[in-house]
């Protein structure tokens, strides 16, 4: 006990005349630390919200939706419902807005009911939430209101009917404001949707039946019952729990991704808690020695500073930790707009206690590799200047720390995504950047030594030598400011290839007017207005609405019993809108099989054209039998070809394919897809279309792309917010370890001045140096960059792989002149004071 206490105060006496150089390394941790607890405490309280808001979130106990109203089956499974019942249907329009002369594109909801059940639709003036349920108005989203300077006592007209404006709502119920920024949502009284004439065959609609059940009824219990019956009829059942999963699942996503960022932070601060460590235990080997040379332990010395990293690793820890439950306090209003509720964010002292658990755990792992060194100082050192290598026998200590090290991230990567392939792929990704850094910085070391430009400018070789003499930052450096430039830049590739991803779907001839809902007896008419305006007919075709009822032999009742079955449900119970024409689109390709022909006699076998991805999702192969219900009359076809379409071309694409001569005389409605010149031609255009005719709605497709650019530079704004921390980390990894290897540079500085060296000469050595440094460590992390991004794009986002090199450019240069920069700061007490002040100061 007596030798325990003698350490502890041996290593309180040592460390504290050393605090200025072991901050740095407490100051490492912090960030990754805060990043961590900040996510971890941001998702849990959305997580617990979730759960207490989860009824609000849906309105009801339960909801049962689907494309079309409910049929017999499915009304009498719903009787069956202990529970009062209100109904909506909604479907995307156009709305035209007498005040203001424009048409506006809206989410029509026409509610019957006291919908909702939890939570509130709060409205302005307050009455107005009751008003439009019983009388003929409508009430619209706030921004509309704003947008078009509207009023209480307007009118908007929807269809064939216009309507005053009753008042507005900040929000649509149960739904994130991103959901409406597409379009805005009006609401209407459930028995006015008929005076609007606006549901034709074609039209888009969904239908849903909201419950509040009595208790202790178990909604959960009753749809896992009738869920298979109701998907008979396209019907889908929701619960509470069911969305509260929904939700929580879509946010974990982004803070699967924030949790790697947050990871990335600590691991970088990891890195210079190594490095800073490294350069300690270097300046401290002649204490050591002379500690051993008094009879000590080498694992006694060993302890001494283990309890000084361990003491300020804990206070790096408490600080980062505190600064993250700070930082939660951000995240709310960062994500605002894609929040289903409002946060109410408190402390979460689980996350905090898991980010201090988890940074003690990897800081003290990383600290121990360049410490456990310190056992093997011998005596002799006390003799020799220079610090002489380890042998070259494997140090099982140094293994086990190491396979530590990559054990706890695989173990945290797993808990954090529930994937293994996911800890596995970045723990190897992980590791290979080392290694290629280290490999760098090893191969540059090893040339120089070897092809050493002897005959070169003095200033310029010693600003070489730096890079391999004893004391040298290149491996440290390399690894460090390279692993940082490489996560860096690796995030602006992937943001730059999703921005451009939607940029290119608005590019050159791509269509951007898409209407729909056209009736045939108008579609002349509307080619005629739009050609008469300049505008090509880009598309143009019916389509005809059926349902699968069987293939390869077999019904959809009888398949729906097997279990054995791999067709999935979204494609056997989808409604189905074909086409016919003869010929392939411009977006699609024959990937296997024939291009069915047109069908010349009734007696004919009908042959179709599949998608792939709905072919691959029904199980089925070339010759394979599909049979469709068209209208109440089965239609039995055989699958001739499958063809892949291309899904970033905006154009109309159709799963399944007829050729001519089957559907002609079957109801149906059209689209047509042109391309305007500008924002005004499509403005003018699409009030003359609604003006004539009121159920066709014309989709600005350039409004739409605008709003998905407006999206991902949300999505970019976080991501480059969150990656702060690493920014700013391996900023605090550089400075560390500049700051502390001047200690190391002291004696080589002041021999210099002393035998003649100019404060300029040494000015422009240390600056050669850390130029070299700076720009080698860049080049290698955007090498590291271009290939991570390439497996990121092809692999994770199947994106044609590009880049934009402006970014990537900026990121070099800032990393080579913020190393440049410090470096230079680092050195300013050397060249500015005299050779003797600086030594008594800094060595004696």
């Amino acid at each position: 006990m007596n030798r325990f206490a003698f350490l502890l105060r041996t290593a309180w006496r040592d460390g504290r005349r050393n605090i200025g150089k072991l901050f740095l390394f407490m100051s490492s941790i912090i960030l990754g630390i805060a990043a961590l607890v900040a996510i971890n405490s941001f998702n849990d309280n959305l997580t617990r919200d979730i759960d207490r808001e989860a009824a609000a979130l849906l309105g009801a106990d339960l909801v049962v939706t689907g494309s079309r109203p409910a049929g017999p089956l499915t009304l009498a499974t719903l009787d069956s419902l202990p529970a009062e019942r209100s109904t909506e249907v909604e479907l995307l329009s156009m709305a035209f807005i007498p005040k203001a002369n424009e048409s506006q594109f809206v989410r029509l909801r026409a509610l019957e009911g006291d919908f909702p059940y939890y939570g509130e639709l709060v409205t302005d003036p307050p009455e107005a939430n009751m008003l439009f349920r019983k009388e003929k108005g409508v009430i619209i989203e706030k921004g509309l209101m704003l947008q078009y300077e509207l009023q209480v006592g307007d009118s908007l007209r929807l269809g064939t009917s216009v309507f005053p404006i009753l008042g507005s709502f900040e929000n649509a119920f149960a739904s994130a404001a991103i959901s409406s920024t597409f379009a805005p949502t009006v609401y209407i009284g459930g028995s006015h949707m008929d005076s609007t004439r606006l549901i034709q065959p074609g039209s888009l609609v969904n239908y849903s039946y909201y419950f509040k059940v009595q208790q202790p009824f178990d909604a959960d219990q009753w749809e896992e019952e009738k869920s298979t019956r109701l998907r008979t009829e396209s019907m889908r059942i929701e619960t509470v729990s069911e969305r509260q999963e929904d939700v929580t699942e879509a946010f974990s996503q982004l803070n699967y991704f924030l949790n790697l960022v947050g990871l990335v932070a600590l691991l970088l601060g990891c890195i210079g808690v190594a490095s800073s460590i490294f350069i300690y235990v270097k300046t401290k080997i002649p204490s050591i020695a002379i500690f051993r040379c008094l009879g000590m332990k080498g694992r006694e010395a060993f302890l001494i500073y283990l309890f000084q990293v361990l003491a300020l690793g804990l206070v790096g820890v408490l600080i980062g930790a505190g600064l993250g439950a700070f930082v939660q306090m951000l995240l709310p209003e960062l994500l605002s707009d894609f929040l289903p509720l409002t946060i109410n964010m408190q402390i979460s002292w689980p996350s905090i206690f898991q980010g201090i658990g988890l940074g003690l755990l990897i800081t003290s792992l990383f600290a121990l590799l360049p410490l456990l060194a310190i056992r093997k100082v011998s005596p002799l050192r006390t003799l020799r200047a220079t610090l002489e290598e380890s042998g070259k026998r494997i140090d099982l200590v140094q293994a086990a720390v190491s396979a530590g090290i990559v054990l706890s991230l695989f173990v945290f990567l797993w808990l954090l995504t529930g994937e293994v392939e996911v800890g596995f792929f970045f723990v190897l990704g992980l590791t290979i950047s080392f290694a290629v850094l280290f490999g760098v910085a090893q191969l540059i070391m090893w040339f120089l030594k070897k092809y050493f430009p002897r005959q070169w400018n003095f200033v310029f070789r010693q600003g070489l030598a730096n890079l391999f003499r004893p004391n040298n930052q290149t491996r440290t450096l390399l690894v460090s400011i390279g692993l940082g430039t490489a996560v860096l830049t690796t995030l602006f590739i992937v943001q730059g290839l999703l921005l451009r991803n939607v940029e290119a779907m608005d590019a050159g001839e791509q269509p951007n007017v898409f209407l729909f809902g056209i009736e045939s007896n108008q579609i002349d008419t509307l080619i005629s207005i739009t050609e008469g305006r300049g505008m090509p007919i880009m598309q143009q075709m019916p389509i005809v609405t059926m349902r699968l009822e069987g293939w390869q032999g077999r019904s959809k009742a009888d398949w729906l019993q097997d279990t054995t079955r791999k067709a999935r449900n979204w494609a056997i119970h989808r409604e189905t809108r074909a086409t016919y024409r003869d010929y392939l689109d411009a977006n699609e390709e024959v990937i296997e099989g024939e291009f069915p022909h047109p069908r010349e006699s009734p007696e004919d076998s009908i042959f179709i054209s599949l998608a792939d991805a709905f072919a691959e999702a029904m199980a089925v192969e070339i010759g394979d039998e599909m049979v469709f219900d068209l209208q109440g009359v089965p239609l039995t076809t055989y699958v001739r070809s499958i063809r892949k379409i291309d899904n970033a071309n905006m154009r109309a694409r159709f799963l399944v394919l007829f050729p001519s001569g089957v559907l002609e005389g079957a109801p149906q409605f059209h689209v047509l897809v042109s391309k305007a010149p500008d924002r005004e031609m499509i403005a003018s255009y699409r009030g003359e279309v609604v003006k004539a005719f009121p159920n066709v709605s014309v989709l600005d497709l350039s409004t739409i792309l605008q709003s998905v650019n407006e999206i991902l530079n949300k999505i970019s704004y976080i991501l480059q917010f969150m990656a702060l921390f690493s920014i700013v980390t391996g900023i605090i990894v550089l400075l560390s370890s500049l700051l502390l290897s001047k200690y190391q540079r002291i004696k080589e500085s002041v021999l210099l001045r002393t035998i003649g060296a100019s404060r300029r000469q040494i000015r422009w050595i240390n600056a050669t140096e850390y130029l070299l440094l700076g720009g080698l460590a860049a080049l290698v992390g955007v090498m590291i960059s271009l290939i991570a991004g390439f497996l990121i794009a092809r692999f994770q986002f199947e994106l044609d792989y590009t880049v934009k090199w402006l970014p990537i450019l900026i990121v070099f240069t800032a990393v080579v002149l913020i190393t440049l920069l410090i470096g230079v700061f680092n050195s300013r007490e050397v060249v500015n004071k005299p050779p003797l002040a600086v030594l008594r100061k800094e060595v004696g």
